[in-house]
C-alpha cells in the first residue's frame, strides 16, 4: 500500500468528482489534476462524479451517438435512438434540469419536445466533464452539468511537429458509414489552428431479433425489422485559432456548423409503431423532409496572474434551428389547413468566467477561492407557413449568476469548502412575464480518513425559474398564461467514500460509492391539468430523488476491470390541486443499472481487447409524470459490446478498430427513451417503444500524421 496520501489536487477530485484514477493513472503518487484530465489521444477523455475513464477506452466505443460514450457511467443516460433526440439524463432529470455546454456556449435550447436538447457528433470532442447532481454553486442546474469541449491544435501535435492531420473512415452494417477529415499545426510560435470536417451517412437500422413487435410480443403488420425515419445525412465543420499571448495568457476563437437532414420520422423521439398507427389512420406521410442546424461562435481568453491565480472567460453566440417541410398533410383534404412549412430558431448568447486563486492567510489555513459569473440571454422565434396564413411568435429570458466558493484546508486531513450565489432570472414568455431572484449557499466537507481513504458530505441549495415554452411548437403562441407560477427550489445532499490502494505500479483498486437526497420544491409541469381544462404549466408539488452510485476498479499488469451500480428513485407529493399525481415519478427514470467492463492490453502486438455489458432492471407499472397511460412498465435489457484496437508497428500513425455493439442482438429501448402503451382517443393503443439498434459489426481505420 502506498505510503503517501493523496495530492491536493487529487483530494480535490476524488470526492468531489469521485475519480477512480487508481485503476488507470500511471503512476501511484504526485498525479496533477492536468495528468488525470489529459489524454493525448484522439478519443475523448470523461472525467464525472461517478467514476474516470481513459481516452483510449472511450475510443474503442466507435460512438455512433452520444449515448455510446456516457450510458456506462453511473447516474447517466442517454434517451432516445434518433439522431435529433440524444437526451442526456442524470439521475432521472432530462436535459432541461442540466446544465450542458460545448465549448463554453450554452446549449440548453428546448427546441421540440420530441427530441433532446444536444446535437453533436462523439468524435470531435476532446473531452467530457460530468457533475453528476448539483454539488456546488458553480455550475447551478437542478441534477448537474455536462461540459463538452471539442478538440485543440497543440494536444494533438506529435513532440517536435509543425503539421498534422489525421484522415478516418468508419463503418457499421447496421449503422451507416462515416467519413472525417482534420488539419493542425502552428503558424509560428504563438499561433496555432485545427480544422476539423466530420460526414455521417446515416442509415435505418434493424432492431433486435429482426422483427418489429407490438406491445403484445407479435410481429407488426407491414415491418422487416427495420427501422425507417432515420436515414439521414450530418455535416459537422469546426474552425479554431488560438494565440498564446507569452506564457500566461491565450485567446483562442472558434466556429462550429453543425447540420444533420434526412427524411425524418414526425416524432424522433417515439418508435415506428406509433408513427405507422398515427399515419395510417390520418392518411398522411411517415416520413418528413427535416433540417437542424446549429452554429457556434465562441472566443474564449485564458490568463495566469498573481502567481497563483487563473482566470477563463468564454463569450458565445449559438444559434439552432429546426426546420421542417410539414405540406405532407394535405395529403388528406381533412388537413390542408395543417399543410406549412415550419421553423423554430432559438438562440443563446452570453458571457461566462470563472477564475481560481490560492492563498494562505496563517490562520485559517490554505484557501482556494473559486469566483465568477454566468450570464445568459435566450431568445426564442417561431414562424409556420400555412397556405393562406403565417403564425409567428416570440419569447426571451436573461440569466445572470454570481458565485464564489472557498476550498478551506484547515489541516492535512480536513478541508471545508462553503460557497454562495446570487442568480437573477427574467422571462418574459405567455405563460409568465416575472423576474425570479435567489441566493443559495452550499457547504461541503471533506475528510481524508487514512492515506487511502477520503469522506466527502455536502449540501447544494437548488434554484431555477420557469423556462420559456418549447420553441418548434409555436414558441409560446399555444401556452396558457400563468402568472402565479413560481420558482423551483431544493436541496441536493450527498455522502461519498472514495477509496485506493496499490500493491505495486501493476496491480491497483480503487472503489467509492455517493449516496444523495435531492430535493426540488415546487416542480414545474408542463403538462399539469389546468382549471379551465386542456393542460398548462404549473407547480405541482414537491419531488424526492433519492439513490446510490458506486464503481470498484482493478488493475493487474495488462488487464483492467471495473463494474458499477446506480440506482435512483424518485416520487412526487403532491399539491391538493394535483392530487391525481401524488407518488407519480418522473418519466425518465431508469431501474437499477450494472455495468462491467474488462480490458486486455496485448502490448507485444500493440492490441487491446475490450468487453462491456450493461444490465438494466425492469421497472414495475405506476403514476408516471409525462409517461405511457395505458402500461408504463419498463422491460430491462441485457447488452454487450466488444472491441479490439490494434495500432500496427509497421505503419506508425495507423490505427484499426473492430467492434461489436449488442453482440447478442437484444431487442430493447433505454429506459430513459419512450417506452410504454399510452391511449389516445383518435388513434387508440399506441405502442411508444424507441427500439434501439439490434447487433452492429463496426470497423474504424485511421491514420494520424
Amino acid at each position: 500500500m502506498s505510503t503517501k496520501g493523496f495530492t491536493r489536487s487529487v483530494i480535490a477530485l476524488s470526492i468531489s468528482s469521485l475519480l477512480s484514477y487508481a485503476a488507470n493513472a500511471e503512476e501511484d503518487n504526485d498525479i496533477t489534476q492536468d495528468e488525470i484530465e489529459h489524454v493525448a489521444v484522439w478519443s475523448t477523455a470523461i472525467s464525472t462524479s461517478s467514476l474516470y475513464l481513459k481516452g483510449d477506452d472511450i475510443i474503442n466505443k466507435q460512438a455512433d451517438h452520444i449515448s455510446d460514450l456516457l450510458r456506462t457511467i453511473p447516474g447517466v443516460d442517454v434517451g432516445g435512438a434518433h439522431s435529433l433526440n440524444q437526451r442526456i439524463t442524470i439521475r432521472s432529470m432530462d436535459d432541461k434540469d442540466l446544465n450542458i455546454s460545448i465549448d463554453g456556449a450554452a446549449q440548453n435550447t428546448y427546441m421540440y419536445h420530441h427530441m433532446g436538447n444536444l446535437q453533436i457528433h462523439a468524435d470531435i470532442l476532446k473531452s467530457v466533464d460530468i457533475e453528476i447532481g448539483s454539488n456546488s454553486v458553480i455550475n447551478g442546474g437542478l441534477g448537474g452539468s455536462v461540459r463538452f469541449e471539442t478538440k485543440q491544435a497543440r494536444e494533438l501535435l506529435k513532440p517536435e511537429q509543425t503539421f498534422g492531420g489525421r484522415v478516418q473512415v468508419s463503418s457499421g452494417d447496421n449503422s451507416g458509414n462515416n467519413y472525417s477529415i482534420t488539419g493542425y499545426g502552428l503558424l509560428g510560435e504563438s499561433f496555432d489552428f485545427i480544422g476539423y470536417y466530420n460526414f455521417v451517412d446515416r442509415s435505418n437500422y434493424d432492431v433486435g431479433g429482426g422483427q418489429i413487435l407490438d406491445a403484445d410480443g407479435n410481429e407488426l403488420a407491414d415491418t422487416d425489422g427495420e427501422v425507417k425515419g432515420l436515414e439521414g445525412e450530418l455535416d459537422d465543420l469546426l474552425i479554431k485559432f488560438g494565440w498564446n499571448i507569452g506564457n500566461d495568457q491565450r485567446i483562442s476563437v472558434g466556429y462550429e456548423s453543425y447540420q444533420d437532414e434526412g427524411n425524418y420520422s414526425y416524432r424522433p423521439d417515439m418508435g415506428l409503431a406509433t408513427d405507422l398507427a398515427i399515419t395510417n389512420s390520418l392518411q398522411v406521410p411517415l416520413l418528413w423532409p427535416t433540417e437542424f442546424t446549429r452554429d457556434t461562435l465562441t472566443l474564449n481568453y485564458d490568463l495566469s496572474f498573481a502567481q497563483s491565480s487563473q482566470l477563463k472567460v468564454s463569450a458565445f453566440s449559438n444559434t439552432s434551428e429546426l426546420w421542417r417541410d410539414e405540406m405532407g398533410w394535405a395529403d388528406n383534404e381533412a388537413y390542408t389547413s395543417w399543410a406549412a412549412i415550419v421553423t423554430g430558431e432559438a438562440k443563446n448568447t452570453g458571457v461566462n468566467a470563472l477564475a481560481t486563486t490560492n492563498f494562505d492567510d496563517n490562520l485559517a489555513g490554505d484557501h482556494e477561492l473559486t469566483y465568477g459569473l454566468d450570464y445568459i440571454k435566450h431568445d426564442t422565434e417561431y414562424a409556420a407557413q400555412y397556405i393562406a396564413s403565417l403564425d409567428t411568435s416570440a419569447e426571451q429570458s436573461t440569466s445572470l449568476a454570481l458565485f464564489l466558493q472557498d476550498k478551506i484546508q484547515l489541516n492535512e486531513s480536513f478541508a471545508i469548502i462553503p460557497g454562495v450565489r446570487y442568480q437573477d432570472y427574467e422571462i418574459d414568455s405567455t405563460v409568465v412575464d416575472n423576474n425570479f431572484d435567489d441566493i443559495t449557499f452550499a457547504l461541503a466537507a471533506e475528510y481524508q480518513a487514512t492515506d487511502n481513504l477520503l469522506l466527502k458530505a455536502s449540501t447544494t441549495q437548488l434554484f431555477k425559474g420557469p423556462e420559456i415554452g418549447e420553441v418548434f411548437v409555436g414558441a409560446g403562441l399555444f401556452d396558457s398564461a400563468n402568472q402565479n407560477i413560481e420558482a423551483e427550489t431544493g436541496t441536493n445532499t450527498e455522502l461519498a467514500f472514495a477509496y485506493q490502494s496499490s500493491a505495486n505500479k501493476t496491480n491497483r483498486l480503487a472503489l467509492g460509492a455517493t449516496v444523495f437526497k435531492t430535493q426540488i420544491d415546487g416542480y414545474i409541469y408542463d403538462y399539469a391539468s389546468s382549471p379551465e381544462g386542456g393542460y398548462w404549466k404549473d407547480n405541482i408539488g414537491d419531488i424526492q430523488i433519492t439513490g446510490f452510485e458506486a464503481y470498484i476498479g482493478y488493475t493487474a499488469d495488462k488487464l483492467t476491470g471495473q463494474i458499477t451500480y446506480s440506482s435512483a428513485e424518485s416520487d412526487l407529493d403532491a399539491y391538493a390541486d394535483y392530487q391525481d399525481l401524488d407518488q407519480a415519478r418522473i418519466d425518465r427514470e431508469q431501474g437499477d443499472t450494472f455495468t462491467a467492463n474488462i480490458n486486455y492490453e496485448l502490448s507485444q502486438f500493440n492490441l487491446s481487447l475490450n468487453w462491456e455489458a450493461m444490465q438494466v432492471q425492469d421497472m414495475a407499472a405506476g403514476i408516471n409524470l409525462d409517461g405511457a397511460t395505458l402500461d408504463n412498465a419498463k422491460d430491462g435489457f441485457t447488452v454487450h459490446n466488444v472491441s479490439a484496437n490494434w495500432s500496427p508497428e509497421s505503419i506508425e500513425g495507423l490505427t484499426v478498430i473492430f467492434g461489436v455493439d449488442n453482440l447478442f442482438d437484444e431487442y430493447y429501448a433505454s429506459q430513459s427513451s419512450r417506452t410504454g402503451t399510452s391511449f389516445h382517443p383518435r388513434f387508440g393503443s399506441l405502442y411508444l417503444l424507441d427500439y434501439e439498434p439490434g447487433r452492429n459489426i463496426k470497423a474504424t481505420l485511421s491514420y494520424q500524421f
